[in-house]
């Protein structure tokens, strides 16, 4: 027997015992889910916040932002109205910006409809929605059969089948096991499936040293069977690229000079960053023969990118597009890019 059809095999096994499962994985849950504030005090607007808060981004990260976000605006009538500079402000941090946006432009659709939707197709018409978050919003917050699958899912079926395929990336992987969550989904108690399977992802079931022994579904897992949980799920490696970025640190009577990136920007629209050399005018060769202030590595999906801030005097005469003056008093009060703000307050502070 191929180690393929061993997969298959063990997921025809599962799907059988689904109602043991369901109860395992929701009595477990039941007891010691965290105590998140969406939970706390469910709504649809809260489910929907948090969703869009928590792509690609920890719990642990999305919480203080949850709270200062749910204080500014509370439902979805003060999200449709608010204008989008205080939106862009309170997600400042958080990354992935686009994702704000679609949450502005998608209250602003649910705030003209008489009523919102139910169903996940509804959902995925509407700005930022895609499967798993329709999935999840409609299956929490309206009991709709919807299965969700992101990587913690996708980690736990693999493990529970010792599904040894060799996915290209998450996304496919997602596909891939998208029929067999539907066949495990408690229909009746939809939501906490999800939410159960999401937490068991995070909480117990990691992709390093998962908790095999205080797992509550271990007894039908293959992977845990074989004492190799950390094999699956197997995806093709990333190729890695290396990009290098020299960014420049100009002050001027008490203001630094950043760049301001087009309101119709795809990624950081209207937000402020440390400009590049070429957004200054400089060549990577010239402008790092100003003072070396920082240098920051960060990754950004694929990308593994080395950033230097250099010092420069001055700019004259007019500026070039997209750069300004700010004043340091007002820098608190602009939009910043997440790392941006963090590396000129480091500098400031030594200065």
């Amino acid at each position: 027997m191929t180690r393929k059809t061993s997969a298959s095999t063990h997921a025809a096994a599962l799907t059988g015992k689904r109602a043991e499962f369901s109860a395992a994985l929701l009595g477990w849950y039941r007891v010691n889910a965290r105590r998140l504030p969406w939970r706390e005090t469910p709504s649809l607007y809260r489910t929907v916040v948090s969703e869009f808060m928590l792509q690609q981004t920890q719990v642990k990260t999305v919480l203080p932002y949850f709270a200062r976000w749910h204080d500014a605006l509370p439902d979805f009538a003060a999200l449709a109205a608010a204008p989008e500079a205080q939106v862009l402000k309170l997600w400042e941090g958080l990354g992935y910006y686009s994702r704000a946006r679609n949450l502005h432009r998608l209250a602003r659709a649910i705030a003209a409809l008489p009523a919102a939707p139910r169903t996940p197709a509804e959902w995925q018409e509407l700005p930022g929605v895609g499967p798993y978050t329709a999935a999840a919003i409609t299956s929490i917050s309206f009991g709709a059969p919807a299965a969700c699958v992101d990587g913690n899912v996708v980690r736990i079926l693999a493990r529970l089948t010792a599904d040894a395929t060799e996915y290209r990336d998450s996304a496919t992987a997602a596909k891939a096991f998208k029929p067999l969550a539907d066949a495990l989904l408690s229909t009746s108690a939809a939501g906490d499936h999800n939410q159960a399977m999401m937490e068991l992802g995070a909480t117990i079931c990691s992709r390093q040293n998962p908790l095999c022994l205080t797992c509550p579904v271990r007894a039908f897992c293959a992977a845990s069977a074989r004492g190799e949980p950390e094999a699956y799920p197997r995806l093709a490696p990333k190729k890695i690229e290396h990009v290098a970025v020299t960014r420049i640190w100009c002050e001027r009577e008490g203001a630094l000079l950043l760049h301001r990136a087009a309101a119709d920007a795809r990624r950081l629209a209207g937000q402020h960053e440390l400009p590049t050399a070429a957004q200054f005018g400089l060549t990577e060769t010239a402008a790092t023969r100003g003072l070396l202030l920082a240098t920051h590595k960060r990754g950004i999906t694929r990308f593994l990118i080395t950033e230097s801030i250099h010092t420069a005097v001055p700019p004259r005469g007019k500026l070039a597009p997209g750069l300004i003056w700010v004043p340091r008093a007002e820098l608190t009060s602009i939009t910043l890019s997440g790392p941006h703000r963090r590396w000129i307050t480091e500098i400031l502070r030594r200065s």
